[in-house]
């Protein structure tokens, strides 16, 4: 006769734990770990962790190219446009893509607030939803005189203008972007005011060539391009083309920009592209390509005064700096 022992480890076969609910808990347990593994990164890590994550609005671009803005050269090939980006938030050379890829750009929120029906904040998803995309080609002018053509994705500033609904007496268009010492070292300086705010007149913001930006070349805008929203205003200087805005405030006075503030001397409120005005330290009458370093001549309004000059035609803007 057969005798088995029980050993001390051996359970009853009817204490064992269910397929079913074994597989559950592990599951719970594993996204538990993740969590706390979560929890356990350095700040800086998670940063980056976001920062790599797929852009959430991937999936709306390519957009279709609206055939009325064309251009006289050939577009700049991305790797150059790419790697020459004016970003004093995140440091003076022009190579900044690698210190901006640090910025957080979802969650990402727009408060409209001023002279509007009612103040309210939107998700940078919701209002992809909400605006008609397109892609534009546009010359880009730097004060500079660097000079680039781009194709922007995005939608008429005309269309934000509609969905913020500004009172009657809204005059300009008050647009301020992100602040985070943090992650933008060059927000950490004494000598400039951040954060970077700029304005537009009401009319200037409804023209039909104001375009607020939220790809590039076919794909979601790369943070050195001001993701994941910004301002393309091609018959102005570029440094009026603010990046990763955050804020539109409808206001009835003149807003002061962050040039003007910093060193108005020499970057006035307009900014309008004239060869015929030099800036206080270099002429403005040629410009040259960032991709081929060809010299061309400055065109005035960039190119742009059949879309623009009216702008400028009121008897009450004589005598004002409109081109710096």
């Amino acid at each position: 006769m057969l005798i088995k022992s029980k050993r001390g480890w051996e359970i009853p076969e009817a204490q064992a734990t269910p397929e079913a609910a074994f597989l559950s808990r592990r599951s719970l347990l594993g996204a538990g770990a993740g969590l706390i593994g979560a929890g356990l990164l350095p700040a800086a890590a998670q940063a980056q962790k976001a920062a790599d994550a797929p852009d959430p609005s991937a999936g709306l671009y390519p957009v279709k190219r609206n055939p009325r803005y064309t251009l006289d050269r050939p577009l700049t090939p991305e790797k150059d446009a790419s790697t020459v980006n004016n970003y004093y938030e995140f440091g003076t050379n022009y190579d900044v893509g690698k210190a901006a890829a640090k910025l957080k750009v979802r969650p990402w929120v727009i408060t409209f607030d001023g002279l509007v029906e009612q103040p309210r904040q939107v998700g940078i998803d919701d209002l992809l939803k909400a605006m008609p995309l397109e892609e534009r080609v546009y010359r880009h002018r730097c004060v500079e005189a660097w000079s680039m053509a781009v194709p922007w994705s995005g939608f008429p500033m005309k269309a934000l203008v509609d969905y913020a609904r500004p009172l009657s007496g809204a005059r300009y268009v008050r647009m301020e972007t992100f602040l985070d010492k943090e992650v933008a070292p060059g927000q950490s300086g004494r000598f400039y005011s951040w954060p970077y705010v700029e304005g537009l007149t009401l009319a200037e913001a409804t023209n039909e060539l104001a375009f607020l930006v939220t790809g590039v070349y076919g794909k979601p805008a790369p943070n050195q391009f001001g993701a994941p929203l910004r301002l393309a205003t091609p018959w102005k200087y570029g440094f009026k083309s603010i990046k990763a805005i955050v804020k539109f405030s409808f206001v009835a006075e003149r807003p002061k920009s962050f040039w003007e503030v910093t060193q108005g001397a020499e970057y006035g409120f307009w900014a309008n592209v004239n060869p015929q005005v030099p800036h206080p330290r270099w002429s403005q009458a040629t410009e040259k390509d960032i991709a081929t370093g060809e010299r061309r001549p400055t065109l005035l309004y960039n190119g742009y005064g059949e879309f623009v000059s009216g702008l400028y035609e009121d008897p009450a803007l004589k005598g004002q700096k409109l081109w710096m």
